[in-house]
């Protein structure tokens, strides 16, 4: 019997998201121990180096785990050459990054201000050697749908860390500083490229340069489209550096923003599960007859849930505040701007797949790089004035314009039946009954109080959401699949 494709869907973005969750949880619950160990100066460094590991890490993939996912599903394509190429791409590019970065790591410390502290320089580009080959390998595990496989090496790397952290703030006997973060993610991404191991050897990698042109082609352009996206969630962490509002004190103001931003995980978690399981779903239900209606269905229920996640962060925030440490807390208020920015983030991932699906995939780079000048704009205009917070709305504001433009310039070329209205009417639920929490935030004292009342108002709005998803239903059936 045919699989319902939306149980599927829901089945391994369920497996994914557990690595995911824990990843998200246990880096949630290390918050506190940073919060309250480092200061805000020295969390704002390590907040700082973690941006510049994101930023690198999408050039040195080469967009090569979207194009996988394509030529592997393509008729006439060898999956095997296919997944070796990408590998053989890869390894070869972060071999070079890595030696000139261990060659030149006395420099660029001190060029950054850490003089002394090259051997950090030297675990960035350790960590992004590895994560760079591993990404190739777990995509193969995402194609080939071995999302236990999967979870587990996740869950192996997130464990390792996790243990790292623990011994270097609880067991090592120095003072923490701003290294012991980086040196934890170095020696877990090192373990998970030797469990990998294994999995390269029976691959056999095979050098087919007709098919490697390919898949360059096709996946160049899509890095290039991410990088304003990964922009738009890190670049601000490096303009801190140049506009914040105290030359002397920025990375006492990143650190702060950094611990905010983190208070709104919950709602980047799920987005990170879903487009783990999403896209090679997107890419293998393309040729089936009722395929678009079924990804307009996936946005509504995206959409829907989301608004859950949002309102159950605000609804509780008084009890999720207390994760970070009291000089922390002054960054609270920026959490339902980042909530909502994490919001559009995941619905602008849904509107986009029409330029993957349609092999139109130069349209993502005029997208994203304007969703870049947006980022640049709010952040250099009113960071010197406003700091973080300008941070905050430059991220809401750079997701909003790019998911308005995708979904235009999507509705021409690969047309998708979204029930704006329907959507529509989640964001006024979820804005009546946010506007309703804060009302409730300035009339009810009783902190137990507040949290019965914004427990009934999330409820309301999960059950009228639920209503209005009831009322499309649409045959999702995979009769038509080749996947049968």
């Amino acid at each position: 019997m045919a699989k319902n494709p939306l149980k599927q869907l829901a089945g391994e973005t369920a497996i994914y998201g557990f690595s995911s969750i824990l990843a998200r949880v246990l880096n949630f619950l290390f918050v506190p121990i940073y919060t309250r160990m480092l200061t805000q100066v020295q969390y704002g460094v390590v907040t700082e180096f973690m941006a510049y590991i994101a930023i690198l890490q999408v050039v040195l993939v080469l967009g090569l785990e979207t194009g996988c996912f394509r030529f592997a599903n393509k008729e006439g394509e060898d999956p095997r050459k296919v997944y070796s190429g990408a590998l053989l791409t890869v390894t070869g590019l972060n071999l070079a990054f890595l030696a000139c970065m261990v060659a030149f790591s006395g420099p660029i410390s001190a060029a950054l201000g850490y003089e002394g502290y090259r051997r950090l320089i030297i675990y960035v580009a350790a960590i992004l050697f590895c994560d760079s080959i591993t990404a190739i390998l777990f995509a193969k595990l995402r194609q080939e749908h071995k999302a236990v496989k999967f979870a587990i090496l996740k869950t192996v790397k997130i464990l390792t860390e996790t243990g790292a952290n623990l011994v270097l703030f609880f067991v090592w006997p120095a003072q923490p500083d701003f290294t012991y973060p980086v040196f934890a993610i170095f020696v877990s991404c090192v373990l998970c490229l030797a469990l990998f191991i294994p999995d390269m050897l029976r691959l056999r990698p095979i050098w087919d340069g007709s098919v490697v042109k390919r898949l360059l082609i096709y996946s160049l352009p899509l890095m290039v489209a991410s990088l304003p996206g990964v922009a738009n969630d890190f670049l601000d962490r490096v303009l801190f550096r140049y506009f914040d509002t105290s030359s002397e004190a920025w990375r006492a103001s990143l650190g702060v923003y950094q611990a905010a931003v983190k208070l709104a995980v919950i709602m980047n978690l799920f987005i990170q599960m879903f487009r783990y399981a999403a896209e090679p779903f997107f890419f293998q239900r393309a040729r089936d007859k009722n395929s678009k209606e079924l990804y307009a269905v996936v946005m509504e229920y995206f959409t829907a849930f989301c608004g859950v996640v949002f309102l159950g962060v605000i609804g509780y925030i008084d009890i999720i505040s207390l994760f970070l440490g009291r000089d922390f807390r002054v960054g609270i208020g920026v959490v339902p701007i980042m909530l909502l920015s994490y919001m559009l983030l995941g619905m602008l991932f849904n509107v986009s797949m029409w330029y993957k699906l349609s092999g139109k995939t130069n349209m993502a780079i005029w997208i994203t790089l304007a969703g870049l000048l947006v980022t640049v704009v709010v952040n250099v205009t009113f960071m010197p004035r406003f700091s973080y917070w300008a941070s905050a709305w430059g991220h809401l504001a750079s997701y909003l314009v790019m998911f308005i433009i995708s979904a235009w310039l999507g509705s021409k070329y690969y047309p998708i039946p979204y029930s704006w209205k329907r959507i529509g009417a989640f964001f006024l639920l979820m804005g009546a009954a946010y506007m309703a929490m804060r009302a409730c935030f300035g009339h009810i004292e009783a902190l137990w109080l507040r949290l019965a009342v914004n427990t009934v108002l999330i409820g309301l709005y999960g059950g009228a959401s639920w209503l209005l998803l009831r009322r499309r239903p649409v045959d999702v059936s995979d009769s038509e699949s080749n996947n049968q």
